[in-house]
């Protein structure tokens, strides 16, 4: 084989090389990465208002985030990324008075309905007349 073509082969095999390495790097396995307290969903229904720290502890375990300054605070916070962009985040709080909870802040918890209201959709009615 002479140079120029020893050069061709070698350009080709290279053009060929790049696109097959662009595809493989796209299948590459990226693991889940999760970080903080694991909040599972019927531990936190069982979360009231009144229960001791002791319970709380036993319930949630301990806090991921001890607050040095609000001894009153406890804050539960849980990350996860599934590895291709998909994220989620939890933050619990656990607010005490005189060593019982006395406030629970649930960045999942749904808004409370006012008074005198239902959930089902308001349904519009044509005017009489």
């Amino acid at each position: 084989m002479s140079g120029t073509t020893m050069r061709t082969v070698t350009f080709c095999t290279r053009l060929l090389l790049v696109p097959l390495l662009a595809l493989a790097a796209g299948c590459l396995y990226r693991m889940p990465v999760q970080q903080g307290n694991m909040l599972d969903e019927s531990q936190v229904s069982q979360l009231q208002t009144g229960m001791t720290r002791s319970q709380v502890l036993y319930l949630l375990g301990t806090p991921m985030v001890p607050d040095g300054f609000n001894n009153q605070r406890w804050d539960y916070y849980h990350y996860i990324n599934m590895g291709r962009g998909d994220q989620a985040t939890r933050r619990l709080t656990v607010w005490f008075s005189n060593d019982t909870v006395s406030r629970i802040e649930d960045s999942r918890a749904k808004p409370a309905a006012s008074s005198g209201t239902t959930d089902a959709p308001a349904q519009d009615t044509p005017p009489a007349g």
